[in-house]
């Protein structure tokens, strides 16, 4: 296993536009089995685990995730958090979003192993340059891969 290089916090990828659309947003509820008819109105709110999508609009100078010399196949995604500073985006809202390794550590694991964490934060922003939520994610690389256990 080769750990993830500290130097890397605060690395940040380059920014990425996201279209928040009505249909994406229907169809997102509908796959999460969301009833709410916030979601499904013909000009609905995204619900807050919407910004998951994110990652259909990143390109490779936006993704930090190549960055990090993670091996997949020893990859989990051991956490994600999001925090609004303010309500969920609408249909129509346009983001700019940008990713950054926060944080990286390690830690002991329970068989032995030893893990790697890092801690990549997303920004979205509006068409103002507000700051309207974070996505924070926690992956983990396991001494080895997740299928031999």
């Amino acid at each position: 296993m080769t750990p993830v290089a500290a130097d890397l916090v605060g690395t940040t990828g380059a920014t990425f536009t996201m279209h928040v659309e009505a249909g994406k947003i229907r169809e997102f509820a509908r796959a999460t089995r969301s009833e709410n008819p916030e979601f499904l109105s013909s000009e609905p709110v995204s619900p807050p685990t919407f910004l998951m999508s994110a990652v259909f609009w990143l390109h490779q100078d936006s993704a930090v995730l190549g960055r990090m010399n993670l091996d997949l196949r020893r990859l989990l995604h051991g956490e994600q958090e999001f925090t609004f500073f303010g309500p969920p985006p609408r249909a129509g809202a346009v983001l700019t979003g940008r990713q950054r390794i926060d944080k990286v550590y390690e830690k002991q694991g329970r068989l032995g192993g030893t893990m790697s964490f890092a801690e990549i934060a997303t920004e979205f922003r509006d068409e103002d340059g507000v700051l309207v939520a974070e996505a924070r994610a926690t992956l983990i690389e396991t001494s080895r891969p997740v299928t031999d256990r």
